[in-house]
């Protein structure tokens, strides 16, 4: 069973993505801060990461850099989880590194597909 991380701080958000993971039979963690998500993804070494690029403390981006620069965390999938889509924001984002994209509110086929290809295509 896979384990996905989501570091969201909107409750409702938390929520959708929580429910929608787990009744497809993935395990969740939470954080609801940068720093918070960084902490558990070095801690627990999750699958995937669904990263809120808005958050309290520091951004989904510098968290980004910060889960790549742990040896141990530095393959795990990271996908920008987030309601910034201009095109100044989405270029952002891909320069940062995060191995895809998913926009708010959720497209719930294309939330699904997506965490599934990030899980099949991760290394062992």
């Amino acid at each position: 069973m896979s384990t996905i991380l989501i570091v969201e701080d909107n409750e409702k958000n938390m929520k959708l993505a929580r429910d929608v993971l787990q009744s497809r039979g993935y395990e969740t963690l939470e954080a609801i801060t940068g720093e918070e998500g960084v902490r558990i993804a070095i801690e627990k070494k999750p699958d995937l990461v669904l990263m809120d690029i808005q958050l309290p403390g520091i951004n989904g981006i510098e968290a980004l850099r910060q889960v790549r620069a742990d040896p141990g965390c530095a393959r795990i999938p990271v996908v920008a989880f987030t309601a910034s889509v201009t095109s100044t924001d989405r270029s952002q984002i891909s320069a940062a590194g995060f191995d895809g994209f998913l926009s708010k509110p959720i497209n719930l086929k294309e939330f699904l597909e997506t965490v599934k290809r990030l899980l099949e295509s991760r290394p062992a």
